[in-house]
């Protein structure tokens, strides 16, 4: 019998003498076992065999909120790390007027293990406030997390940093402050390896994956699930409308919007900017999910063999919601883009839903969230959950 991945050998055999080991063939041996980019010679072949057999369309399920709630079951199986229903146990430690907005620094347990320091802005006026969920990248850049979207104004030291990211990602906006201005409540918390929680390395983030996993948790996981109770906790304060929040991330963040969208009725819209793709577009040489190391911030092991990775954000429908990607974005191709898209106007088209999904491509544009980009995001945002739901 061949093995499975090799080819069965068609030259004719010679007796082996006795007592003498058999000599290899190429022919039925497999080198070398790993390929460029460390990619298994058969990644080809496990490839095809991810059919997605859970995803909307292709499940035998046919009601809607029946699969909505399969599915979701399912990628909370693949979390590791268990729920969470502790006391938030929240305290306002700082706050302030500056800008023509509240300046609130927050202490509140974020699971039963971890108590954090979040941020969160509060506009001019009466509340409860329509609220924004702000979600941080990963960008290799751990010592700041929070900072990235609300300027931190309680620490010199990490200004400079903060300034020089929204710099090079955000047109030299804080997103969090330009929507504290438009009218949002904002709520910034660091996830683990960052900012506050910092003291991860590149190179070490593949043991801490390691580590995780063996204490039965996962990098990816532990995040979903803190991104969960972050907007429980955001739509819990009375500063806030609880109808109307809504999760906003860039690269990584992308991410962590859709998927807390999909694992959580708190979310009532997202935006997603700089992460979408099809898993099989995304697997292939040159893409730099294969170096491993980020990888496992957005991984949550054995969910492929259920679903996609847009059938993951397709939990979410018929909420609204907005993906932006850039045309020059060198860590998504061209096909994942499209795949994914395709897949989620589907879900939202059978919902009868169109309206609620913007899917968009910025040609001439790479892996960055401009003003413009900002600009009708946040119009989108109105429209849904904020000022024009007033």
């Amino acid at each position: 019998m061949t093995h499975p991945g090799r080819r069965a050998s068609t030259a004719p055999t010679e007796p082996t003498p006795p007592g003498t080991a058999p000599a290899s063939s190429s022919s039925d041996v497999e080198s070398p076992a790993v390929v460029g980019d460390n990619l298994p010679a058969f990644h080809e072949r496990l490839k095809e065999e991810l059919t997605f057999p859970l995803a909307w369309g292709t499940s035998p399920i046919r009601d809607f909120p029946t699969w909505r709630a399969t599915a979701r079951a399912t990628v909370e199986a693949h979390l590791l790390h268990p729920a969470d229903d502790s006391p938030f146990d929240a305290e306002t430690v700082d706050e302030r007027v500056e800008e023509g907005h509240r300046r609130r620094i927050v202490h509140f347990d974020v699971t039963r293990f971890s108590r954090v320091r979040a941020t969160m802005l509060l506009p001019e006026g009466r509340g409860p406030f329509p609220a924004v969920l702000l979600l941080h990248d990963h960008g290799s850049t751990f010592d700041i997390g929070k900072e990235k979207l609300v300027r931190p104004w309680y620490d010199e030291a990490k200004l400079s940093s903060a300034r020089a990211w929204a710099d090079r990602c955000f047109g030299g906006r804080f997103v969090g402050d330009e929507l504290a201005r438009r009218g949002y409540a904002v709520l910034a918390v660091d996830a683990l390896g960052w900012g506050d929680r910092s003291g991860l390395a590149y190179e070490g983030q593949q043991a801490l994956a390691s580590n995780l996993l063996h204490l039965g948790s996962s990098p990816a996981g532990l995040m979903a699930r803190e991104d969960q109770r972050a907007a429980a906790f955001l739509a819990s304060l009375p500063e806030v409308d609880g109808d109307r929040v809504a999760a906003l991330g860039f690269s990584m963040g992308a991410w962590r919007a859709w998927q807390v969208a999909a694992l959580s009725d708190h979310v009532r819209a997202a935006v997603s900017v700089c992460w979408m793709t099809g898993l099989k577009e995304m697997m292939v040489p040159g893409d730099n999910t294969l170096r491993g190391q980020s990888a496992y911030f957005m991984l949550h092991p054995g969910l492929s063999r259920h679903l996609d990775i847009p059938d993951v954000a397709s939990i979410a429908a018929p909420k609204p919601m907005l993906f932006f990607n850039g045309g020059r974005d060198t860590l998504f191709t061209a096909a994942g883009v499209e795949t994914a898209y395709r897949k989620l106007r589907a879900v939202w088209r059978s919902r009868h839903a169109d309206d609620r999904l913007r899917t968009k491509v910025w040609p001439e544009l790479g892996h960055v969230f401009t003003r413009d980009m900002q600009d009708e995001a946040f119009a989108w945002l109105d429209r849904w959950v904020g000022r024009a739901r007033r």
